[in-house]
């Protein structure tokens, strides 16, 4: 696909960096599959950046968000990646949701909400179930947001509930895991091009 789209991940692990991350190597091979169909990635690893609380596109002095905004704002396509805690998404996850809340009441220049013709891959990872529940949660607040979900656009990993073997770990990416990688890559990259080609009317 001979396309210009853009990718961004935003990786809700809890972990600062430089601290390894599952979230980020789940994350990281999505880019990757992206990449096969000509989709250049952009990186945001949340907990680095000062979000302050709040569900306005900026909450004032010392937010960071407004500038990561621009950056959701620029993408095509956005990978929501978070790790799986209590069998729910991570806290900073949330917060990032409640700061895309902000974009329900505004528009673009034709006066289409701000994230419709974007696309959302959701990359879960964990020691314990919940994926199929926080891909739930993440999807539907997305969507009401304006992003749409190409089909089985989300990619996860369970690992061994109380076991302490991490994504991270493996040695070799799990069959399944990549199969679902390459769809929701191929799928998000073939609904983004449509949208880009055919917008939602204003």
């Amino acid at each position: 696909m001979d396309t210009s789209l853009t990718a961004l991940m935003i990786n809700c692990t809890l972990k600062p960096s430089p601290a390894s991350s599952s979230t980020h190597v789940l994350g990281e091979q999505i880019l990757a599959a992206l990449a096969e169909h000509g989709v250049s990635a952009d990186r945001i690893r949340a907990v680095d950046h000062r979000i302050l609380p709040g569900v306005q596109a900026d909450m004032g002095q010392g937010d960071e968000w407004p500038d990561l905004r621009s950056r959701v704002l620029a993408a095509d396509i956005l990978v929501l990646a978070t790790p799986t805690w209590m069998g729910q998404h991570s806290s900073v996850a949330q917060q990032v949701l409640e700061r895309l809340d902000a974009e329900l009441g505004a528009t673009d220049e034709s006066g289409r909400p701000t994230l419709f013709g974007k696309v959302v891959i959701a990359a879960i990872v964990g020691n314990e179930d919940g994926a199929h529940h926080v891909a739930a949660i993440l999807f539907q607040a997305l969507n009401d947001v304006g992003f749409t979900v190409p089909a089985q656009g989300s990619v996860y990993w369970n690992g061994e509930a109380m076991h302490t073997v991490d994504y991270k770990d493996l040695s070799e990416t799990p069959e399944k895991v990549a199969q679902a990688t390459s769809t929701a890559a191929a799928n998000a990259a073939h609904l983004a091009q449509m949208l880009r080609e055919q917008p939602y009317p204003a």
